[in-house]
């Protein structure tokens, strides 16, 4: 078990440092907490000095490598100390971060790393057999670091050129981070370290983070969620953070109980398989003193979850909304106020949100809308697409999220995708509401609803769904169970029941998949049809 800090909290009321790169959120606990634990894993702990000398080390050593300031490097990586300290050292040097999940398909990852012309690509093969893999198949150099231990170092690419750099630093690239689930190829979202660090500030202002919290650090750091919300917010108030690569229950709830973990962010899904062990086991609550705090945020959260989970660890599932694009956050909900819906709360401190129609008009009050967000967390824009850019964000500086959302009074509700608008019989229907009830059905997991074109004008609705843990699922109880409780033109033409449905690596369900598998022959159940 680790030390506790000393520091009172309430030292932190004249806390007012703003750094100006993500690599500088550490600076001041260097100087007044340099022994306090920055980092947790199972391999070791870094302290914050030991951290800051990590970051040094690394960013010594890419230099040597021929990387440049304004050159891109890819990081092929999952949550662990080595990848901290190269994604700190990147910035140091006033490169740009390219981050990449090590599970992702080699296709996936090449994409990435041809499509950002990367001077390198470093693999964090010490803690990722995934990294590794991919490090082999480029014939990365394997060497040692330091305290980072091995690394995998890709070869130089003399063609790459620099990007320029602005002049204020803070408004340079921080991290780029690349869209999954596009037709059109990968789409790198810049996010400079302004946007990052705004994120990061406020979404630990809001939690009330402290030196004396220990935070879980689950969500995937490759991504927006788990970088600026995660990483830079909890080391930006001198917390503890604890890496793990994937998801656990086993270790997860060790964890919780040994190491007196105060602060759990997670996806829906974490939550959902943390309910599902306990059921496995016959546990009907967990309790631990020290965890005053759990959040959900990198996918819709269902009511049945959050209730469950409630009940489970004792305490509020709070929720929140992003898209990578904002960096990613959004909306939160407050400790001050929470909610007992699936309200992802008020909007983020300084950013502006509305609601418009097809025409781009402001809709009524309680009515659906296409959200639109203006504010310091929206992303410089797309690399190297300039077209897209300027088709998500306007003149003024809106960007357009596709996602529909309502307001009952400040507090947001996501309905759904504007692209995944299903529309029968003249009536809109939002996946996410139909998704909701089928996921009440006590042998389902989790389900999928997508528009498929049918042999009329009219869409179908095709119903994907998973099996709770040790449940067997009837794709006619399924249907049975609809008619019970959706309106006609709401309830599944088709269901398909599939051992496990597949999902992003931030616990999305990755829905392109599942249109795909609809043109091959997939045993499903059809309902009667309309009349």
């Amino acid at each position: 078990m680790l030390p506790r800090n000393d520091m009172p909290a309430s030292d932190l009321g004249s806390f007012t440092y703003v750094p100006k790169r993500i690599c500088d959120v550490t600076r001041p606990w260097v100087e007044r907490l340099p022994n306090h634990p920055a980092l947790v894993e199972s391999s070791g702990t870094w302290t914050y000095a030991e951290l800051e000398a990590a970051v040094e080390t690394t960013a010594a050593w890419l230099r040597e490598a021929g990387v440049r300031s304004g050159d891109r490097v890819v990081i092929v990586c999952e949550n662990c100390r080595p990848f901290v300290a190269v994604l700190f050292a990147v910035a140091k040097i006033d490169a740009w971060p390219a981050l990449v999940n090590a599970r992702l398909s080699p296709e996936e990852v090449d994409r990435i790393r041809e499509h950002c012309g990367a001077r390198r690509v470093i693999y964090t093969v010490s803690a990722s057999v995934h990294a590794m893999q991919h490090a082999n198949r480029h014939g990365a150099a394997i060497e040692r670091l330091g305290d980072l231990g091995r690394i995998g170092i890709g070869a130089l690419n003399d063609m790459a050129k620099p990007e320029p750099l602005e002049s204020d630093i803070a408004n340079n690239v921080g991290a780029m981070i690349y869209t999954s689930g596009t037709t059109s190829g990968p789409k790198g979202v810049m996010l400079t370290h302004r946007n990052l660090l705004h994120v990061a500030k406020y979404s630990s202002q809001v939690r009330s983070v402290t030196p004396d919290d220990r935070a879980l650090g689950i969500l995937p750091m490759s991504h927006a969620v788990g970088l600026a919300g995660v990483l830079l917010g909890n080391l930006l108030y001198g917390a503890t953070l604890f890496l793990f690569p994937r998801f656990d229950p086993v270790t997860v709830l060790r964890t919780l109980e040994n190491d007196q973990i105060t602060i759990v962010m997670g996806a829906p899904g974490m939550f959902a398989l943390l309910v599902e062990y306990a059921k496995l086991k016959g546990a009907e609550s967990f309790r631990f003193p020290a965890l005053r705090l759990i959040s959900s945020s990198g996918a819709p959260l269902e009511a049945a979850v959050k209730f469950e989970t409630e009940k489970l660890l004792g305490i509020i599932l709070h929720n929140g909304y992003g898209v990578t694009e904002c960096s990613p956050t959004i909306a939160l909900t407050r400790l001050e106020s929470p909610r007992t819906d699936t309200s992802v709360g008020a909007a983020f401190p300084g950013v502006e949100i509305r609601l418009v129609d097809e025409n781009s008009n402001q809709v009524p009050a309680g009515s659906v809308g296409e959200l639109q967000v203006r504010g310091p967390n929206v992303m410089k824009g797309y690399y190297r697409a300039p077209e897209d850019t300027a088709a998500a964000i306007d003149a003024e500086g809106w960007f357009n999220t596709r996602d529909l959302a309502r307001l009952e009074g400040d507090h947001l509700f996501i309905v759904g995708r504007t692209k995944e608008l299903i529309v029968r019989f003249g009536f809109k229907i939002y996946p996410p509401e139909v998704e909701a009830v089928l996921n009440g059905h006590p042998a389902v997991a989790r389900s999928a609803v997508i528009g498929h074109a049918g042999a009329g004008e009219e869409q179908e609705l095709i119903a994907f769904i998973q099996p709770a843990v040790g449940a067997s699922v009837n794709a006619k109880d399924i249907v049975h169970y609809a008619a019970q409780n959706l309106t006609r033109y709401k309830q599944p033409t088709r269901v398909i029941v599939l051992s496990e449905l597949p999902l992003t690596p931030t616990g999305k369900v990755a829905k392109e998949q599942l249109s795909k598998m609809l043109a091959r022959d997939v045993p499903a159940v059809t309902r009667e049809k309309d009349s």
